[in-house]
């Protein structure tokens, strides 16, 4: 029998629409928070959810 979890939000903790089994595997999952309206990318091996940061976008300078 497979467990089941839901994904967490990582910005507010509330449930989001995507259901994860051990086995599942995501690389750069772009995550979408229904209550927050905040999108996040993810990996998720093994149940564990790990945020991805991004670095800030810089000014060009001339």
């Amino acid at each position: 029998m497979y467990k089941y979890e839901w994904i967490l939000c990582p910005v507010c903790g509330n449930k989001t629409r995507v259901k994860i089994r051990f086995d599942t595997v995501l690389e750069n999952f772009p995550l979408f928070c229904p209550k927050c309206k905040q999108e996040t990318l993810i990996n998720v091996k093994q149940l564990k959810v790990s945020v991805i940061k991004e670095p800030d976008a810089m000014t060009q300078s001339r």
